[in-house]
């Protein structure tokens, strides 16, 4: 099968606080013929993410902002409909960093085998399933803690949240609505979970932890994370994972009140990038992938059909449209 065009997304402008359509366009590109050792690949599924806001900046970021003219990079699953490659067949499925396009060509070298075309890929074995895996590790949460995850309800917060249960924690979570906590409780098996609309953060993390926390999974950032610093035991952590509660605000944001907390309570707070841990992608896939295979992890997600709904289904995310994982099927 030959696909002789695609049609992609890009980048118009810089957003000034919330983004809009008009910060995005279509185009229509013609595909080049392969060369020796290329493939073209048909995308299936597209990932839509928080952290792509933080790349819509102008200036330097943790990661490249993005481009005007050029189109919105980030994950992706597809299937070779065309190959020069040894390495790959017609039918296999991949994985890639090319983004919101229909379709491309590659090289060897910027795909990931897979064993299907499945937007898991994007999700639970995904980056967003790779993030929550990599966060628990890099403050060794472990069996008899007390972790309160924020934004508990998207993609990367519900995996932390069933990942932390089979270590033996008790986990608890707070989200934007009562269906929402029902889908923790009731689907991820958290212990607690609460509505943060419904009442003072801190208040609500007493509740459910009387005695404190021990290890605080940051999606939010502002509010929660005051609460958080004050719920926290003598020697607790921080997994310093998003801030969205501030990817729009226009001016700088105001810190926590309490950060000297971080002293008095002997606290720790490390910063996460799921890319520092791609050198162990095959232990997560092998971990994950088994607990998925067997039943001990759901995978949640929210699906958009078209490539034409890639930026409603972004802009959703802020306004807390994603029950789990956010994806986009092209085809």
């Amino acid at each position: 099968m030959t696909i002789l065009a695609s049609r992609e997304i890009r980048l118009a402008s810089h957003p000034e606080g919330m983004p809009t359509a008009e910060n995005f366009t279509m185009a229509r590109v013609e595909l080049p013929p392969l060369e020796e050792h290329q493939v073209l690949v048909r995308n299936r599924y597209l990932s839509v993410d928080p952290y792509m806001r933080g790349r819509m900046k102008e200036g330097a970021s943790y990661v490249p902002p993005f481009v005007i003219g050029e189109v919105m990079e980030g994950g992706a699953v597809g299937e070779v409909v065309e190959s020069r490659s040894s390495q790959f067949v017609v039918g296999d499925a991949v994985t890639s960093r090319f983004g919101w396009r229909e379709a491309f060509v590659a090289g060897p070298k910027d795909l990931h085998k897979v064993e299907e075309a499945s937007s898991v890929y994007l999700g639970a074995l995904g980056m967003t399933g790779m993030t929550a895996w990599a966060g628990l590790n890099l403050v060794d949460v472990k069996a008899g803690d007390v972790v309160f995850i924020s934004g508990a309800a998207g993609a990367v917060g519900s995996m932390a949240g069933q990942l932390a249960k089979l270590r033996g924690c008790r986990v608890i979570g707070s989200a934007g609505s009562d269906e929402k906590v029902k889908f923790l409780l009731e689907e991820c098996g958290f212990d607690a979970a609460f509505n943060y609309r419904s009442g003072p953060l801190l208040h609500q993390i007493q509740l459910a932890a009387p005695e404190g926390i021990d290890v605080y999974f940051d999606n939010v950032g502002g509010g929660s994370l005051e609460a958080a610093l004050d719920a926290l035991r003598v020697h607790g952590r921080i997994i310093a994972c998003g801030g969205i509660s501030g990817y729009n605000n226009e001016g700088p944001s105001t810190g926590p009140y309490n950060l000297f907390n971080v002293t008095t309570k002997r606290l720790t707070m490390k910063g996460l990038i799921v890319g520092d841990s791609m050198a162990r992608l095959g232990e997560f896939e092998k971990e994950v992938g088994g607990y998925l295979r067997a039943g001990k992890v759901k995978a949640r997600e929210t699906v958009a059909e078209g490539i034409e709904q890639a930026v409603p289904a972004f802009l959703g995310l802020f306004e807390g449209e994603n029950v789990g994982k956010m994806v986009v099927r092209v085809s």
